[in-house]
């Protein structure tokens, strides 16, 4: 399904995830101050999420080249 570099990706999000929402680094943003009228917190948990999802989506849906292409066959059930 994964090849071992997208695999170690994956790991190195989750764990980039779990240290980003967690208190030391989300302490840094816990200020009272608006960012184009929303409160920073808020803004900035939201765009540490966006960013994490939009990494996910770039290393589960990019395409390697030809070695990763699938031969769908005609229907008959032989390839080619």
């Amino acid at each position: 399904m994964f090849r071992r570099l997208d695999a170690q990706r994956l790991v190195a999000l989750f764990a980039a995830g779990m240290a980003l929402f967690n208190f030391p680094l989300l302490a840094i943003w816990d200020h009272d101050v608006l960012i184009l009228g929303l409160p920073l917190f808020p803004a900035v948990l939201f765009a540490i999420w966006a960013l994490l999802i939009a990494a996910l989506a770039w290393v589960v849906e990019r395409h390697a080249g030809p070695a990763m292409e699938v031969d769908r066959g005609d229907g008959d059930g032989r390839p080619g």
